[in-house]
């Protein structure tokens, strides 16, 4: 026997046409790439949405095309967002902050038909116009005043393309497991692949990640999405501030600390959300003025590691909620979330900031596990590692055009329907989850696993240090030992070799110790704000260990 309910289809147009119903009137701002401050609202989004779905139309789009972006958090990325999906096309966010020839890689391999971009990234994209072989028309995020020349063929300003149209598009006639936006991998090994999101995966992984533990985004919130629109779908909340109606406040380009503390106090931000690079900028900079953090309650922090010194920094010294989550591309991107136990609110302070700096418990509707290398699970006793494998309904199954491949069906799942993320991590008996490293990163040393980003993160505590990582460098004996990468804090006073090894005694086990510490002016980030260790791998492959050297 089946139930007699609505068969409601789960597709994004549900949730512009709910913000405009409800919210019509509720702020949209942005930090403009102009420069001035803009301000529209959900109902006025609405419309021009209607009006990008028409003049793709009127391009020969058609459901299944794919449309690129390469563009900031603004008021105009998000009816390109909305006006591309809602019309049955897909949105291909591309991410500026990787190479060149990536890319153009990637435009090529998505086959993009349109590309929508920033100002900032007009003489980016006419050095690649030709190895763009997809792409036929430009539209530049701009108006008529400020459009500039340009060399690309086909080029208009975003206001003259959608000038006219009409606001009566019929959006959301398909079926909600149709493909709503492409997002590629960074392609730290081999070339980036596509995470296909259906309308569906993407309803499903907003509606989970705002709940109470999570986001708890609601109608009073004014919402600063930092991270941007193109690293996994800005975490959803493209999606999920007009769900709940929340203010949206977009940054633009500036996302240095000075910026970012401006608008979180102007806009009177309540919640916002970036990768920890950001927040030791923001940090700064209120430390420096000696400002707080306005109206801010809850930040969301994710993408790599959270110090320990940011989350202190926010929670005891400013009395902002951090919500430390974890995720990849492959999950929509969110997979867990720090929020603490009822039976935790009393703990000590020390044993509350330990759990929390965990990646945390699972999301609902996110099912993890962790298993050795012959796919035997592992005890939750939150000490053994294993391989982290992940299974849910906002959670890919395949790669864009079969990439990847492990099965005939062109799935990369296991055997048992579970994805590897390819993290090595813990899992405790309350369910929280800790990475110890990516596969690729883990130093095994003796045959036993060292943890890079625990010891980075006790690291990073020390006095005078503005980022510091972690790598395995080989070793005669020991087959690889770890070697710790630290780049001074500008301004403070340098710390010395002595002084970073002495910060580690007793924090970590003592065959975890760095066999040697070395400074560097400046640690490679990648294109999604994590620290790039195959750039370090690189830079330090001829380095020979002290011990080594007495070793042999």
């Amino acid at each position: 026997m089946q139930g007699l309910m609505q068969d409601w289809s789960m597709t994004l147009d549900k949730i512009l046409d709910h913000a405009r119903a409800n919210y019509p009137d509720v702020e949209i701002v942005t930090r403009s790439i102009e420069g001035p401050i803009h301000r529209t609202n959900y109902g006025r989004v609405w419309e021009r949405a209607k009006q990008v779905s028409h003049a793709l139309a009127d391009k020969r789009v058609v459901q299944g095309d794919r449309i690129a972006t390469l563009a900031w958090n603004t008021w105009r990325h998000l009816e390109v967002w909305f006006g591309v999906s809602n019309m049955g096309a897909v949105l291909h966010t591309i991410n500026p902050r990787l190479f060149p020839e990536q890319i153009a890689w990637i435009a090529n391999h998505a086959g993009d038909k349109v590309l929508f971009l920033d100002l900032t990234f007009l003489p980016l994209v006419e050095k690649l116009a030709p190895n763009l072989h997809t792409i036929e028309t430009y539209v530049i995020l701009t108006d008529r005043e400020h459009m500039p020349q340009t060399s690309l063929k086909n080029a208009i300003a975003y206001e003259d393309f959608i000038a006219g149209r009409p606001t009566d598009y019929r959006w959301g006639d398909f079926d909600e497991n149709t493909a709503a936006g492409l997002c590629y991998t960074s392609g730290t090994t081999g070339d980036p692949k596509g995470v296909l999101y259906s309308h569906r995966s993407n309803m499903i992984h907003a509606m989970c990640v705002n709940q109470k533990d999570c986001f708890a985004v609601g109608v009073e919130d004014v919402v600063l999405p930092i991270v941007p629109m193109f690293h996994a779908n800005a975490w959803a909340i493209a999606f999920i501030g007009p769900m709940a109606g929340a203010k949206l406040v977009m940054p633009g380009a500036k996302l240095d600390g000075p910026s970012v503390c401006d608008l979180i106090e102007t806009e009177g931000v309540t919640m916002t959300a970036a990768v920890p690079t950001v927040w030791m900028m923001a940090l700064q900079y209120l430390r420096e003025t000696g400002k707080r953090p306005g109206k801010l309650r809850r930040v969301a922090i994710g993408g790599a590691a959270i110090p320990e010194t940011v989350l202190r920094a926010f929670e005891e010294d400013y009395g902002v909620e951090v919500v430390h989550a974890w995720g990849m591309t492959e999950m929509s991107p969110v997979g867990t979330l720090g929020a603490l136990q009822a039976k935790h609110a009393n703990a000590p302070i020390d044993e509350r900031m330990r759990l929390k700096l965990k990646q945390g418990r699972a999301l609902f509707s996110v099912e993890m596990k962790i298993v050795d290398d012959a796919g035997k699970e592992l005890p939750h006793d939150g000490k053994t590692f294993g391989r982290l494998l992940v299974r849910g309904p906002s959670v890919a199954k395949a790669y864009f055009r079969n990439e990847g491949a492990r099965r005939p069906d062109g799935t990369v799942l296991e055997a048992d329907g579970f994805f590897d993320t390819g993290d090595v991590a813990t899992l405790d008996p309350d369910g929280y989850m800790q990475i110890t490293d990516r596969a690729k990163d883990v130093i095994k040393s003796g045959g036993e696993w060292i943890s890079s980003i625990d010891i980075e993160n006790f690291a990073m505590g020390a006095p005078g240090v503005a980022c510091a990582a972690v790598i395995g460098v080989k070793h005669p004996k020991w087959d690889e030992r770890p070697i710790l990468i630290v780049e001074p804090r500008a301004g403070a006073d340098a710390p010395s070799r002595e002084a970073m090894l002495a910060h580690l005694e007793g924090k970590i086990a003592k065959w975890w110790m760095p066999d040697d510490v070395v400074f560097v002016a400046k640690i490679p980030i990648g294109a999604t704000g994590k620290i790039n260790k195959l750039e370090l791998r690189k830079m330090f492959q001829d380095y020979v260990l002290p011990s080594a050297q007495a070793a042999e």
